[in-house]
């Protein structure tokens, strides 16, 4: 069930609301960016997305083909979301599902994970060994 929910960078510069729906699938990629930040995020299209604040506090990182911005906070570092164009899925906004304010943590506890193997091009695979992610 979608549910709207607010959240933040560590300093609360850049603040968001998104409608999300907790009970889908969200995403753990092992490619060489999602692995290093330990990337956890569940994707909505770009029109349930809003930027409240720190549109200026932003800045971006692009790798590899470019496809998708991973946006993260001047002032604290902080990656509360990213925006892509996928073959597969379109347009969308890649939410941290941990920069949540308001989503408890019985609710983050039930998200279900979809592993992804990025590190391969395999984007409907899961890896071999997904502990670590």
């Amino acid at each position: 069930m979608k549910k709207t929910y607010h959240g933040s960078c560590h300093c609360g510069a850049v603040r968001f609301a998104a409608e999300i729906d907790l009970t889908a699938p969200s995403l753990r990629c092992n490619c060489s960016y999602c692995l290093k930040v330990r990337c956890w995020a569940s994707q909505v299209p770009p029109t349930a997305f809003h930027l409240l604040a720190g549109e200026a506090d932003l800045n971006a990182y692009r790798f590899g083909a470019g496809r998708e911005r991973h946006y993260f906070c001047r002032h604290c570092g902080v990656r509360p979301f990213g925006h892509g164009d996928s073959a597969r899925s379109g347009p969308f906004i890649g939410i941290s599902v941990n920069c949540l304010d308001d989503a408890s943590v019985a609710e983050l506890a039930q998200v279900p994970i979809t592993f992804i193997d990025g590190r391969h091009d395999e984007w409907d695979t899961p890896p071999q060994e997904t502990r670590h992610l």
